[in-house]
This record gives structure tokens, C-alpha cells and sequence, in this order.
């Protein structure tokens, strides 16, 4: 049986912690345990990443990239042991985990090339009367102590877009895992360290809330960067104090199919997109308005894709949508269904639930004000809404709360235009959904989908320091 133990000051704690079952949440079979940090666990996973910050920044750029480099090659070749592992854990389907272990592949490695890639510029002082003769130097330096605290759905990518960012810079890590998922963070962790990754480098605390809020407080502690809800992050913000905060949070994503549209590509990705890891992903294709003129069809082309779809054990490798993280997330996803047909939707296909599953489901035209469109969804519930002009689109695409990414199906170039210039999100994919992300891009959104961007060469950005150096021509 597998097993998730805080590692703190180069040691992992092997008792005398309270101890936690890690159920599958697909088949609820015990699958491993884990042991709970304590508080002066948390005190003592602080203090040593603070006392290692100079001995990590002092580790060369090469040594840096090679460690992140061989931590990569090592999660390539065991790809299939981790996807198996996410699955059963998570209960995301093998399609998927096989996907996100090569992304986070992707991402340590692009996080290995970034490391030398931290260069500055000359500013010349004369630009300035005052400054005929002097010259800048900008160069980057580490923040020190980096917090990474991580959600569930991405349990191994996620972590590793904040691991792989922190130590190229030269940072040391506070590593909080989602507590429903750390077996997959301790195999990580394990697997860092055979690639050589410092041992003081890197400390793991478990836990629930109240050890994330240890940690975003203390002043040892240079910037956070926490993915997860809203409600988590205003937390953060209200305990984090004079600290750089990194946010990357939720949506409620929207997909445009406008009435010149290729119906169906669009039915085809927005089915695949909309549904993948049970909808838990934050930029998952929730909220699609259709063009009034198309809806009839786009609508019938998207029940026969979505019907398609195989519910089932998420270890199959047959199997496109596994389960929810657990029965409580999948009790809310159908109380929010039921809300919405109660308050005029029509059901077009799914809405059962079976355990931690809910069957895909499509919801026809449910008010502006139900749950399923003014709120992040976060299961397999895809709504339709019609539209009569683009504007419309736009307008009520942006009548959120929330700003991550948004999907554009169209070949006309004054639409494109228009909803990219328009669109309130942080990214637009155009001929795509809304679900469409490359681990090197900035990733990020704005309003309450976060503050700051992910994707290593811009995480590096976010945990380094800029410094100047001024040289003065005495003569």
C-alpha cells in the first residue's frame, strides 16, 4: 500500500502523525494513506526552507537545468506507472493521466531550458542630463522561499508547474499538496530526489486548510503561488500580508459558435473538452452559445458526441470520462442540474449519477442566473444558450465574474477581431475551446480567475527579482 508522508528537513516523517485512508474515489477501495503534518511540522518544513535559500540559490544554473532535465527523463520513461497512479487516485480516466504525465514532462523540461534563460539588460544613463556618465545592469535574482500549494484535478502537472519555475529561478519550496491527492505528490517528490534535486531544497507538508493558512502567513515565506478556488484565495490574500501572491483560479468558460462555423469540429472538440476529467478543469468548456440560426443542429451534432462517450472505470483504457473527485462533488453537480430544469432548462441528454459519476450531461438554454451558468460548474454539466449577434455573445460571455480563457469557432476575420479585442479573459483560442492550453504559454486569467501567469518562463518571471547595478564613470 502506498504511502504520502510529510518530508521536511531532508527526512521524511515516518510516524507519530495522524493517519488518513486515501480511498479510490471510483471504486473505494483503500489504495494508501497518508500521514498529516502537525504544526510544528509546518514550523519546522519553513524554517529549513528558509535556513536552505542560500544554498539553493548558490547552486548553478547548469546544475539547476541538468537536475530538472534528468527529473524529466526519469517521469518519461515510468509515464505509464504515474498515469495509473493519477487514476486511481483521482478516478481521471487513463487517457487523460497519460496526457498530464506528458505535459508535466513538458514541464519540467521547458522548466530545465527556462533556468538559462534568466538574463537582463544595459540601460545607458544617458537618456538622462544627469546620467552622461552612467550605466545599469538589470539582472534576476531568486525570491528566496516559494509556497506552492496545489488543487486535485491536476494533481502531478500542477505541481510541477510550480516545482520546476521555483527551483530554476534558485528558490527553495514549501510544497502543499490538494488533500485529496498526495500519494501522486509524494511519487513526484520521490523522483526529484533521485534526479538530484537538493534535499533541503524541498519540503512537503499534508494537510487540509489550516496548514495552508500556517504557511501563507509567515514571513519566511517570499511568494505563494496557490491553484484552487476563490473563496481559498481570498483567504490567502486577507493572511498573505506584504508577499507577492500568485492566483491562478476558476472559471466558468465560454465557447462562441458563431453561424458560419464549422458545426461539426465545433460539436466534436466542445464534446471532448467539455467533459474530459469529469469537467474539473477550470478553463473545461462550460457555458457554449450557438448562434440562434445553428443551435437546432449544432445541438443535435453535440448530443450524438457526447452520447458517445464511454462512462466508466477510469483505469480502462477504453474509458473517456472516469469520476468526480468524490460523492459530495458529485451530489452538488446534481443538485445544480436539478436547479436548472427546475427553473426552465431542458435536459437533453445525461443527469443520473451513479456513485462519484454523473453521466455527461447537456442542459438547453438554462437562465442567466442559475448555477450552471453564473458559477464555476466543476463536473461534467455543458450547457447551450443561444444568441442573435455576436455582440450578445461577447456581452454575456463577459457578464462573469470570472476571466480565464474562451473559445471562438469562426473564419470571419471581423469576428475575430472583434472578440479578441472584446473578450474580458486572459486568452482566446480561436477555432478551438475554451480547453486549450500548452504548458509553455502564459497561462492565466483575469477578474476573480487570478492575478499573474503560469508557464515556466513566465512563473520564472514571477519568483525572481529584478536588481540593478549602477556603474559610475569617475573620471
Amino acid at each position: 500500500m502506498r504511502k504520502a508522508q510529510p518530508f521536511i528537513n531532508g527526512c521524511w516523517i515516518n510516524s507519530g502523525r495522524p493517519v488518513v485512508q486515501v480511498r479510490s474515489p471510483y471504486s473505494g477501495e483503500i489504495i494508501g494513506e497518508q500521514l498529516l503534518s502537525t504544526k510544528e511540522d509546518v514550523e519546522n518544513a519553513l524554517s529549513s526552507a528558509f535556513q536552505a535559500k542560500k544554498e539553493i540559490a548558490g547552486i548553478p544554473v547548469y546544475e539547476r537545468a541538468n537536475i530538472l532535465k534528468k527529473a524529466s527523463s526519469l517521469l518519461d520513461s515510468r509515464k505509464e506507472t504515474f498515469a495509473k497512479f493519477i487514476s486511481e487516485e483521482l478516478g481521471k480516466p487513463l487517457k487523460n493521466t497519460l496526457d498530464e504525465v506528458s505535459r508535466s514532462v513538458e514541464t519540467l523540461e521547458q522548466s530545465a531550458e527556462e533556468a538559462k534563460r534568466l538574463i537582463g539588460e544595459t540601460i545607458p544613463g544617458s537618456a538622462s542630463q544627469r546620467g552622461t556618465k552612467a550605466l545599469a545592469m538589470t539582472f534576476r535574482v531568486p525570491v528566496g522561499v516559494v509556497a506552492a500549494i496545489t488543487p486535485f484535478n491536476a494533481p502531478l502537472n500542477l505541481i510541477c508547474h510550480k516545482i520546476g519555475p521555483a527551483f530554476a529561478a534558485g528558490n527553495s519550496v514549501v510544497l502543499k499538496p490538494a488533500p485529496q491527492t498526495p500519494l501522486i505528490a509524494a511519487e513526484l517528490l520521490k523522483l526529484l530526489l533521485e534526479a538530484g534535486f537538493p534535499k533541503h531544497g524541498i519540503n512537503m507538508v499534508l494537510g487540509g486548510a489550516e496548514v495552508g493558512q500556517q504557511i501563507v502567513q509567515d514571513d519566511r515565506v517570499n511568494v505563494i503561488s496557490f491553484t484552487g478556488g476563490v473563496a481559498a484565495s481570498r483567504n490567502i490574500c486577507d493572511l498573505a500580508g506584504m508577499k507577492k501572491v500568485l492566483l491562478e483560479l476558476g472559471g466558468n468558460a465560454a465557447t462562441i459558435v458563431h453561424e458560419d462555423a464549422d458545426l461539426k469540429r465545433a460539436a466534436a472538440l466542445c464534446a471532448l473538452t467539455g467533459y474530459s476529467n469529469s469537467g474539473q478543469s477550470c478553463i473545461s468548456v462550460q457555458r457554449i452559445y450557438v448562434h440562434e440560426t445553428v443551435v437546432e443542429t449544432f445541438t443535435k451534432l453535440f448530443k450524438e458526441k457526447v452520447e458517445q462517450l464511454k462512462v466508466g472505470d477510469p483505469l480502462s483504457p477504453d474509458t473517456d470520462i472516469g469520476c468526480l473527485v468524490d460523492e459530495k462533488a458529485a451530489e452538488r453537480v446534481m443538485n445544480w442540474i436539478k436547479e436548472a430544469v427546475q427553473s426552465g432548462a431542458e435536459l437533453i441528454t445525461g443527469g443520473k449519477q451513479h456513485g462519484a459519476t454523473v453521466e455527461p450531461t447537456v442542459l438547453l438554454n438554462p437562465p442567466k442566473q442559475s448555477k450552471v451558468v453564473c458559477e464555476e460548474v466543476f463536473g461534467p454539466i455543458v450547457s447551450i444558450i443561444p444568441y442573435c449577434t455576436i455582440e450578445e455573445a461577447i456581452a454575456e460571455t463577459n457578464n462573469s465574474s470570472f476571466g480565464l480563457q474562451a473559445g471562438l469557432f469562426t473564419n470571419r476575420m471581423d469576428v475575430i477581431y472583434q472578440a479578441a479585442k472584446e473578450l474580458e479573459v486572459g486568452g482566446v483560442v480561436i477555432n478551438g475551446t475554451s480547453n486549450f492550453r500548452l504548458d509553455h504559454w502564459p497561462y492565466g486569467g483575469v477578474k476573480n480567475s487570478g492575478i499573474g501567469r503560469e508557464g515556466p518562463r513566465y512563473a520564472i518571471q514571477e519568483m525572481t527579482e529584478m536588481k540593478m547595478i549602477v556603474f559610475q564613470d569617475p573620471y
